[in-house]
């Protein structure tokens, strides 16, 4: 005899530790119906950069809407005012850039695989990446001054140049890591207790994904070849060895199999800046105020990152509007969250990476 019950999952809960509300009915342990409430927090972050800070000033504050994507906020805001001021900063400082957020995306993307690993109870793989993912805080540090909130990435270039030692301890950190994330990676090969498990479960397919409009990992694990890294020339991903990298399959397994190939990814095209990293300043000078519109969009470990600008001559912004890729993937999580079992969900959620501080914003 079935029975139907509701459920809630957070905002208070062992496997979520975000500030969004879910409830799922289910009929004895299938879910067939859920919802979302993502209005827990909101910081007012928008209204504050359009009002209480200069222009200058704002990138040091968006980078404060994620901790976990501090650089690529604060770039993708600083793009934006960028192409509003026509101004073009140097190929060294280009290059810095991309060297940040390759390093912001793989510190991300390893806390989502330690997370995957707790939701499936290997709590000894958990505390490990964590561990491991030290090594890419600390290079993080040792570019930027800063673990998490970077201050790196200033209209006109960036805050701090690099020299042959600062080289070579990132070489160090790197080398370091590769071998730990190639151990990583073979867990969730060959582990029937982690990954191999989830095949099949939590499955979107391409064309739900296309109808969602999914976006970043969650989409390519789909088999939509998406990423904005791929289609536009925010930074120079094409001169450093990017590669799109999907999925097809759309389960829990092949989201963590798009994160994995990424992190090799991200870390050859790393290389490829420190090996080849332009001559020049690391910053341009910058005069005038922003007038007129602008947007712009780079690829956060999540996925498409927006930013809409607005300036009337001032030196306070007239609009920031924020769109985080979070809020995108949402539709998707709740659809493929219908028709599971209710002991899967802190897995599926674990697989979406949600940022939801930040979708709130």
């Amino acid at each position: 005899m079935s029975k139907t019950i509701n459920i809630p999952l957070g905002s208070q809960h062992i496997a979520l530790l975000e500030p969004v509300h879910f409830t799922f009915e289910c009929e004895n342990e299938h879910i067939i119906a859920a919802s979302a409430d993502v209005g827990y927090v909101h910081r007012g972050v928008e209204l504050a950069c359009a009002s209480k800070f200069r222009f200058k000033q704002v990138g040091f504050v968006v980078s404060r809407v994620c901790g976990l994507c501090a650089i690529i906020h604060a770039t993708c805001y600083t793009l934006a005012v960028e192409k509003l001021m026509g101004i073009e900063t140097t190929k060294r400082a280009q290059w810095l850039r991309l060297l940040a957020n390759e390093l912001d995306r793989i510190h991300s993307h390893l806390l989502c695989l330690a997370h995957t690993a707790e939701n499936a109870g290997f709590e000894a793989l958990f505390m490990q990446t964590m561990k491991d993912r030290e090594l890419v805080m600390e290079a993080q540090e040792a570019l930027c001054g800063n673990r998490v909130q970077f201050d790196f990435v200033t209209i006109g270039g960036v805050a701090r140049d690099v020299d042959s030692r600062m080289i070579a301890i990132l070489r160090e950190k790197l080398t370091k890591l590769e071998q730990k994330i190639e151990n990583i990676k073979s867990m969730f090969l060959t582990n029937q207790s982690l990954s191999l498990k989830y095949k099949g479960i939590g499955k979107l397919d391409f064309n739900k994904a296309e109808e969602f409009c999914a976006i970043g990992p969650i989409g390519r694990a789909s088999g939509i070849k998406h990423d904005v890294r791929a289609v536009s020339d925010y930074l120079p991903y094409s001169d450093v060895g990017y590669r799109l990298i999907t999925e097809t399959d759309g389960d829990i397994h092949a989201r963590n199999m798009v994160r994995l190939r990424e992190l090799d990814n991200s870390l050859l095209m790393i290389r490829n800046v420190l090996d080849g990293l332009p001559e020049g300043d690391i910053a341009v000078k910058v005069s005038g105020m922003p007038e007129g519109e602008a947007y712009m969009r780079v690829e956060a470990p999540r996925g498409e990152c927006f930013y809409y600008v607005k300036g009337v001559k001032s030196q306070t912004l007239d609009r920031v509007k924020i769109k985080t890729p979070t809020f995108a993937c949402i539709p998707a999580m709740i659809d493929v969250f219908v028709g599971s079992d209710y002991a899967d969900a802190p897995a599926i959620l674990a697989s979406f990476d949600p940022c939801m501080s930040c979708t709130a914003k």
